[in-house]
């Protein structure tokens, strides 16, 4: 069960992240200074051209550097970026007098750039040298050409408010990580307690329908059945569903030796054991299409389709008003579809009184436990369809017959 960042991996990732995004900002800048750069080449000279091709240098290191986080590769990539930088503030100092100030905020761009320098190691004091690395570096090239050129400019405050910011959040990205850490026993706790209890929602769920479809099955049948006892085979049906309640069988989702045989053998689906107690409560069902189609499905999909398809025909038989039912099987895409339809009398779902839960325990909830749907179309004097789509474990299906 994986939540959120790993633990031993949290900071690491949120270094790799600020760094990545320190990045971004460098050639967002660097990409601007290109094009200004081509700009002003007719304006001041060859000495502005060579800054342009230096640029793009820097974009291809920086690129490589950003794949392979090394230190040498984040020592080329300041030294083209502050030849670069250099050529650049050469030019335009060395030029009429006319837009310097201009170009100043071109500057700016550059040094942050070569600022943004940094590594995504794990600890706040790699990313933090080479961010004040790039500092000095940038503020070494203009004062170069400064001297060069012999124009001074002012002291350039905004720079180095962008390098103390980003040296003063680098720690915060590594604390920001270790509390991650932390917390990250509580998130699995919270998660566990969810799944658990998810997990006993559905042994309610299956618990419940599993009383309605036995005891009170049962009760139905005692109550309607003639004088003189029994059905030998309905007795032995009783008795059968009265050791799995006693027992915790029906707790497991896995039984060896039997999920294969589910999935590969149509008689030993669960569909097929529901048509058969179907059958069993003197009910004629007849089966059609594509009855191979239940061997895609798993283990538990099977068990709950046909613990639902068997509620469907105790209601035929109980609710109905007839003795005739088809159950119809096809598959359609990753999916298989079972209808159970009869022409009885019908009724009113929605009308349906609120101690009637086969419909809504037995089929609905049992259906959409393992992912599918079901729905119900009834009419008054015309009969009940009940369509129940369930997904397929993905296995072929294999060629099934009629019973």
């Amino acid at each position: 069960m994986a939540i959120g960042l790993p633990a031993h991996r949290a900071t690491q990732v949120l270094s790799r992240a600020y760094t990545r995004g320190q990045h971004a900002l460098a050639f967002t800048l660097l990409g601007g200074m290109l094009l200004i750069a081509l700009a002003l080449g007719a304006r001041l000279g060859p000495t502005i051209w060579l800054s342009a091709l230096t640029l793009a240098v820097a974009i291809v290191v920086l690129a490589i550097r950003r794949q392979t986080d090394s230190d040498a590769m984040t020592v080329l990539y300041l030294l083209v970026g502050a030849t670069a930088l250099f050529l650049f503030a050469h030019a335009f100092l060395s030029g009429p007098d006319a837009g310097i100030t201009d170009y100043g905020y071109s500057l700016v761009a550059a040094k942050t750039a070569l600022v943004m320098a940094g590594t995504s190691r794990v600890g706040a004091w790699p990313s933090v040298s080479w961010t004040i690395a790039g500092y000095v570096v940038a503020e070494g090239a203009v004062l170069t050409a400064s001297v060069l050129s012999g124009r001074f400019l002012a002291f350039d405050t905004t720079t180095l408010a962008i390098a103390v910011a980003s040296v003063a959040l680098r720690p915060l990205v590594s604390a920001t990580g270790g509390g991650l850490r932390d917390a990250q026993p509580r998130l699995y706790r919270a998660a566990r307690e969810e799944e658990l209890s998810a997990l006993r929602h559905r042994i309610e769920v299956k618990a419940a329908a599993l009383m309605h479809d036995t005891v009170l099955g049962h009760l139905g049948a005692i109550a309607s059945a003639p004088d003189g006892g029994l059905d030998p085979r309905m007795r032995t049906q009783i008795e059968r569903d009265l050791q799995l309640l006693l027992g915790e069988d029906w707790l497991s989702d896995e039984t060896p030796g039997v999920a294969g045989e589910l999935r590969a053998d149509w008689q030993h689906s669960g569909l097929f054991a529901a048509i058969q107690e179907g059958r069993m409560l003197g009910l004629e069902v007849q089966t059609t299409g594509d009855l191979g189609a239940v061997g895609r499905l798993d283990r538990q999909t099977s068990i709950a389709l046909g613990q639902a398809v068997k509620q469907c025909l105790v209601n035929v038989s109980k609710h109905s008003g007839t003795m005739l039912a088809e159950v119809a099987v096809y598959a359609a895409g990753d999916e298989v579809c079972v209808m159970v339809i009869d022409s009885g009398k019908g009724f009113d779902e929605a009308s349906a009184p609120r101690d009637r839960m086969g419909l809504r325990t037995s089929v609905h909830q049992r259906i959409e436990a393992v992912g599918g749907q079901a729905q119900v179309w009834s009419t008054l004097g015309r009969g009940t369809s009940i369509m129940l789509r369930v997904p397929t474990s993905g296995q072929d299906a294999r060629g099934g017959g009629s019973s």
